[in-house]
């Protein structure tokens, strides 16, 4: 299952450039992350300053 990026995201952007496969993008006022291209590797997970990155 992919990884989700919930409400508390504040759009800092570190989740972005530590995604491998280029799968996060500024959406509407937080990150998303595309689920099809997501490798479920939890980097961006651990890049997130207030933990709202959910796997």
């Amino acid at each position: 299952m992919a990884y989700k990026i919930t409400d508390a995201c504040i759009a800092c952007g570190s989740c972005e450039g530590e995604c491998p496969v280029g799968a996060i993008s500024l959406g509407d006022g937080k990150y998303e992350i595309n689920a099809d291209a997501c490798l479920d590797c939890g980097s961006c997970a651990a890049a997130c300053p207030v933990d709202a990155i959910e796997g």
